[in-house]
């Protein structure tokens, strides 16, 4: 039995959450999704994978939840659950010594909100003065490679779930940045949205997933195909199938598309000259499951005339940013020394 805990990251994201556990690399890597039943007194049936699998197949009384929406905690009984869930899953509970937790967050979240993921990590077992809250975008940044203590400034895009945030670093620190609620969640609801309008028909989140996975576009496909969508009708209740060409999707989802847009475009009109200059020759680097979305690399790249690079895996940069922190003790002190990793205590 191991009497010291090793050191995690955790990247706790509203659609997926993923942990780096010290020497191991990436142990968990699931969905932030829980299936309760009851209301006042719930009982958590499923977690994670186990949870998705459960999705649009659940018996009456029993909801699937996410307690992350919008890169905020909208429940923290079950925020803590999951945590302590994962947390248990990737090390394990026979320890004297509890871990040190470095957690994701986003950029423009609350003091309050802080404090929050804060108790439930402690609630969760991290060592109570040994929880580290970074900011997603430098997590993503550090997490790519990027020379987040230069002085020369990177502008990152990283689309998740719940948020997009764009955030300019430099010298070991966030510049500018600007969350908006809005990833690849909404972009899901964006396709239900479109079929329930056009079709009269309903489809589930895990399809408008892959309706998005497979057919999604930021840029007007050279061939229409026909794609086959499964639903119920609104109408008659029964089940239904529609033909909807692969454009449509394309027309629904460039809403979405110029949203992300303004807001890059609103960091870059308030960007120092100097890291301005800095951006036109290293462009933006793009990360975030929301970032894998079909063509928004070029689309980007043709609106801002800007070098635009899609990271190689755009999940993970943020979990390896922060397990990149937990292997090197050497990058705390500089961490801690940064405005964004400041405790709120209070």
């Amino acid at each position: 039995m191991a009497i010291i805990a090793p050191d995690i990251g955790i990247d706790l994201g509203t659609s997926n959450t993923l942990v780096y556990v010290r020497k191991r690399g990436i142990q968990i890597n699931e969905p932030t999704l829980l299936v309760v039943s009851g209301s006042e007194r719930r009982t958590i049936k499923a977690i994670g994978q186990d949870a998705l699998a459960l999705v649009g197949r659940t018996s009456a009384g029993d909801v699937a939840v996410r307690p992350l929406q919008d890169g905020t905690v909208k429940d923290f009984d079950l925020t803590e659950a999951i945590l302590r869930y994962f947390i248990r899953k990737a090390i394990g509970v026979s320890h004297l010594v509890k871990p040190r937790v470095y957690i994701t967050v986003p950029s423009r979240i609350s003091p309050v909100e802080k404090r929050v993921i804060r108790e439930a990590a402690i609630s969760a077992g991290a060592r109570k003065n040994a929880i580290h809250l970074i900011d997603k975008p430098f997590a993503s940044a550090f997490g790519s490679g990027l020379p987040v203590f230069a002085p020369e400034g990177s502008m990152v895009v990283d689309i998740g779930g719940g948020t997009t945030e764009v955030a300019v670093i430099a010298l070991g620190g966030i510049v500018l940045s600007r969350s908006i609620p809005f990833g690849g969640i909404r972009m899901d609801s964006v396709i239900v949205e479109f079929i329930k309008h056009d079709h009269n028909m309903l489809i589930g989140d895990r399809m408008a997933e892959d309706i998005k996975i497979d057919w999604g576009s930021a840029l007007p496909g050279i061939e229409d195909r026909k794609v086959v969508v499964r639903g119920r009708d609104l109408i008659t209740g029964l089940p239904q199938t529609a033909e909807i060409f692969s454009s449509r999707f394309y027309h629904a989802l460039h809403g979405p598309c110029l949203k992300i847009l303004d807001t890059i475009r609103e960091i870059l009109d308030k960007t120092p000259p100097e890291l301005c200059s800095d951006i036109l020759r290293k462009g933006i680097y793009l990360v975030g499951g929301g970032a894998q979305l079909y063509g928004f690399d070029r689309f980007l790249a043709s609106e801002l005339n800007l070098p635009v690079t899609l990271a190689r895996d755009p999940m993970l940069t943020a979990v390896n940013g922060v397990g990149a922190m937990a292997e090197r003790s050497d990058v705390l002190p500089k961490l801690t020394r940064s405005n964004f990793m400041r405790d709120e205590n209070a």
